[in-house]
């Protein structure tokens, strides 16, 4: 039989163990926390290369920017996205979620001025158009988020116009030819599928048939939905780029992301991967990102990046 003494050093023991655990649980939360913290300023420009230009062109040079996310007073940021102008690209490819706060279209333009000196196209993001709000972060688990109540609006016409007055060609449910480096670029864009704003413009008017340019065709999302995917795949499409999964922000080491925000498989949410659909192939360039939500400033084994995709003859 125990008595009531062995009883009572069993249960200091035993909360002795419960406070331990939670001590070191507290403990590696916090170091969690501060390593994440740390990661999402350790920018790297991932580099790839692809076979897909016609005869006699190339190499060409795609600078692919996406989710930016800015807010005032992210110096470091601000002089990374500065220096990305060295790499002197033939094409700069935003696909959206460039602001994080209300207050964050002047250093952020103050930031891509250098880059507005290039060719670009853009369309934009859900936190283009709305700041983003507090939210459990445990909530992404059960599929990708929703739309907000009452969102407190950004003011992308004026981000929009800045950029369309730079050069950059605005492919907001529109598509237009470009002629970079002696090669017709056709161009077709959409607005953003997290939201469902996707509308189909085709390409651009002349640039279907038998057309026998030379000539390539580029389809620019932001969110990389399947149903996009699949529309812009049989559509034929050369290349198509995406952002929005932030590479899935907080990864697991050898495994990957956890989520990607929208309906594609956790391991195509950052990186250059074929898109098969009805017979048809195309490549698709997601990138991770280079921002974070202001309500969750970290990364976990997902470093922020940008990409520099070198474009060569088939």
């Amino acid at each position: 039989m125990v008595d009531a003494t062995s009883l009572a050093s069993r249960a200091r023991s035993i909360g002795r163990g419960f406070a331990v655990t939670a001590a070191a649980g507290a403990a590696a939360g916090l170091a969690a926390a501060g390593y994440g913290l740390w990661e999402k300023n350790q920018f790297v420009l991932r580099e790839e290369t692809l076979p897909i230009l016609p005869p006699g062109f190339g190499p060409f040079r795609v600078l692919h920017l996406s989710d930016i996310h800015f807010v005032p007073g992210q110096d470091r940021k601000a002089q990374w996205l500065s220096s990305l102008a060295d790499l002197e690209p033939d094409l700069v490819v935003n696909t959206g979620d460039n602001l994080s706060h209300v207050k964050a279209i002047d250093p952020l333009l103050k930031a891509l001025t250098p880059l507005m000196e290039y060719p670009g196209v853009f369309v934009p993001g859900s936190n283009d158009y709305f700041a983003p709000k507090l939210r459990n972060p445990a909530s992404y688990f059960s599929g990708p988020s929703k739309a907000q109540e009452k969102p407190v609006e950004l003011d992308w016409p004026r981000l929009r116009s800045y950029f369309g007055m730079s050069g950059w060609v605005d492919l907001t449910n529109r598509n237009q030819s470009v002629v970079l480096k002696g090669l017709r670029f056709d161009f077709s864009g959409v607005d953003d599928p997290h939201l469902k704003l996707e509308r189909y413009a085709g390409w651009p008017r002349g640039t279907k048939g038998q057309d026998s340019t030379p000539h390539l065709r580029v389809a620019v999302i932001h969110a990389p939905y399947q149903r996009v995917l699949d529309h812009f795949t049989e559509d034929g499409a050369d290349i198509l780029f995406a952002g929005h999964t932030h590479g899935g922000q907080i990864c697991l080491p050898g495994y990957g992301a956890l989520v990607a925000n929208c309906d594609i498989p956790t391991w195509r949410a950052k990186g250059l991967n074929d898109w098969q659909s009805n017979g048809r192939t195309t490549p698709v360039n997601v990138s991770g990102g280079i921002g974070t939500s202001r309500f969750a400033p970290v990364r976990i084994a997902c470093r922020p990046e940008a990409v520099l995709l070198t474009l060569t003859e088939r």
